[in-house]
């Protein structure tokens, strides 16, 4: 027991590291939008350990997803399936189902989309 609170631990202080860090656009216009803010959370909260902290680049398992439209985040996220006619840029079936998330996928698409998603130095 005492081996998994350990890696456990490492991911959570990375996670909180990568959503404090300065390499986010917290200035831009976007930024400020509270959908933005509250979908800014939700991908540092459940996302970037699979999908890199910038969601214009690969992770180390997920793609990127920066533009993501609504449909297939809810898609994705809440079926783990594809919107119909939809091509994956990755043919594995690796992602969970994250149905707690359902009523945050407009925020999440929010941040997705926006040009203020992330910007690296």
């Amino acid at each position: 027991m005492k081996t998994a609170v350990i890696p456990l631990g490492l991911l959570s202080c990375l996670l909180m590291l990568a959503a404090c860090s300065n390499e986010s656009d917290q200035s831009s216009p976007a930024a400020k939008d509270p959908d933005w803010q509250r979908g800014r959370g939700i991908f540092v909260a459940n996302c970037v350990a699979c999908h890199n902290i910038d969601p214009a680049k690969d992770g180390p398992i997920g793609p990127a997803i920066k533009g993501s439209p609504k449909e297939l985040l809810e898609a994705r996220v809440l079926r783990n399936g594809y919107p119909a006619n939809y091509t994956p840029k990755r043919p594995t079936k690796v992602m969970p189902q994250f149905p707690f998330l359902k009523d945050e996928i407009p925020y999440l698409a929010a941040y997705l989309r926006s040009d203020s998603a992330h910007k690296t130095n």
